[in-house]
């Protein structure tokens, strides 16, 4: 067949889709993927302090960040367990109204918009769905094929390896993490762009996420589905 989306001859053989384009990056990502202003993010592997290999940038970002604050390697911000429908697009529009199914269906209002919420569990989705974002084969995993959100554990053992336990360890780190912001979930402003990093993992705790806060310190915290933020991939 002949994929208009990404301009390329594609046929199927066996369990997976081949392309007459060479490497399409495209065809890395989820059917249907919503690629926000710098189009798919190229996959170029790096190895952690722990011996895992990663991404070299952030899901959205255009480059590998060259500094804490590079503005091209901030990327794009996630919403915990939503798939990469073009709400994380930092200038995606917003809705109040929650979504009632956690994969994206044409027609549904709230797909490709920021869902806001200011009432508790802040979650974009009701009722709260736990199997999300769990594992490579997970629903609405957004990362690349034979990549995942990185466990509680497998950020903590990145972060004990940082020179420093603070944003600059973090760049300084294999994975060169920028200080990439957050998304308000009451309203979806931007906050914290240039001053801290939020990064999710996969692991939950009752209606919470667990996800990695670095600015002049580093650590584990844990927060609110409806909160936007970074998402960088782990290989499987």
């Amino acid at each position: 067949i002949y994929n208009t989306s990404v301009k390329c001859l594609q046929w199927w053989v066996g369990n997976a889709w081949h392309d007459g384009c060479g490497d399409n990056p495209y065809l890395d990502y989820p059917d249907g993927t919503v690629f926000c202003a710098s189009g798919p993010t190229e996959l170029v592997e790096v190895t952690g302090a722990g011996g895992r290999v990663w991404m070299d940038r952030n899901l959205g970002a255009s480059q590998v960040a060259t500094s804490s604050t590079d503005a091209a390697a901030y990327g794009d911000l996630y919403q915990w367990g939503r798939a990469a429908d073009g709400h994380q697009c930092r200038t995606s529009g917003t809705t109040a109204t929650n979504a009632t199914t956690a994969v994206p269906n044409a027609g549904n209002s709230w797909d490709g918009v920021f869902i806001t919420e200011s009432s508790s569990p802040l979650d974009w989705l009701t009722p709260q769905d736990n199997n999300l974002w769990q594992g490579v084969n997970g629903t609405n995993n957004p990362c690349p094929a034979g990549f995942r959100l990185p466990t509680e554990t497998e950020w903590n053992t990145e972060r004990s390896s940082w020179s420093s336990n603070n944003a600059f360890g973090a760049f300084a780190s294999p994975l060169k993490l920028p200080m990439a912001g957050a998304r308000n979930p009451s309203n979806g402003s931007p906050f914290d762009v240039g001053s801290y990093g939020h990064y999710w993992s996969s692991t939950f705790s009752g209606a919470v996420v667990s996800y990695l806060v670095f600015y002049s310190n580093a650590f584990m915290s844990s927060d609110n589905r409806a909160n936007g933020f970074s998402v960088r991939c782990l290989k499987d």
